[in-house]
């Protein structure tokens, strides 16, 4: 059973608070193109929000080239921030990602992945944000 998002908005309020873009991804489940995603190449010391509702999904020591032209993680920060449900779209089946906290599409989630997990997190760049470790201690 998918757990319910505690952060609950009606349509108008998700479409009040993101971008049109945003909006797409995150609430309809649209994708990005391939290589156009502002986070795809961000190498810096930081974490990966929600771009709906802040919370934290992914750390920058997660994070790998993958070169599928999305950025991708190979997990997630512990298991609760992101959930997997099965998506049948497109003629496929894939492992759809989402934030469990606002229920916020994020990407797929694919077992290729390089790294010990041998999970691949493939994210749009418009669903998260990305906070840069402070240099102030």
């Amino acid at each position: 059973m998918e757990p319910t998002p505690t952060v609950q908005l009606t349509d108008d309020e998700w479409r009040a608070r993101l971008s049109p873009e945003r909006y797409a991804i995150l609430r309809q489940a649209a994708t990005e193109p391939a290589g156009s995603g502002s986070l795809l190449y961000v190498d810096a010391e930081g974490t990966y929000t929600c771009a709906g509702c802040g919370t934290p999904l992914f750390a920058s020591d997660m994070k790998f080239d993958s070169g599928c032209g999305w950025p991708s993680f190979d997990r997630a920060i512990g298991e609760e921030p992101v959930g997997t449900r099965e998506d049948r779209s497109h003629g496929m089946i894939r492992t759809e990602i989402f934030c469990t906290a606002c229920g916020g599409h994020l990407g797929h989630v694919f077992n290729d992945g390089p790294t010990e997990t041998g999970l691949r997190y493939c994210v749009n760049s418009l669903s998260i944000e990305f906070a840069p470790e402070s240099d102030a201690s």
